[in-house]
């Protein structure tokens, strides 16, 4: 009922700036939190950002002060503005969403994006 579409990542030199965008889109009720996740190869999915309904946001230490997360709850959209890109931040970036969705009734469902690739390379 709820898909996330992710865009926006690529190849990069480091120090360079992407911006992710990921939108749901479905038979949505509400959003609640969204949150921007990263997995590199050969280690575990770790948070990167994540930003409340509110706009009360945190951040893994590593990205601080070069990441920003924000979201557009209008549009069903997050983003993840990524500047003083370095080569560890090379990564499969993925969205995630607490979603309430309609189906009848209304329940409550944590989604996914498909991924983006982010590669930080000279």
């Amino acid at each position: 009922q709820v898909q996330l579409v992710e865009s926006g990542g690529g190849l990069v030199q480091p120090g360079g700036s992407l911006r992710l965008s990921c939108a749901a889109s479905g038979s949505i009720f509400s959003i609640s939190a969204m949150g921007w996740y990263r997995q590199a190869p050969g280690k575990q999915r770790e948070l990167v950002a994540r930003i409340t309904r509110g706009g009360s946001t945190n951040y893994a230490d590593s990205v601080k002060g070069r990441f920003t997360i924000s979201r557009d709850n209008a549009k069903n959209t997050v983003y993840l503005q990524m500047n003083s890109l370095k080569p560890e931040d090379t990564a499969v970036y993925f969205c995630n969403m607490g979603v309430t969705y309609l189906s009848g009734s209304a329940y409550y469902t944590d989604y996914w994006g498909q991924g983006t690739q982010v590669t930080v390379s000279s």
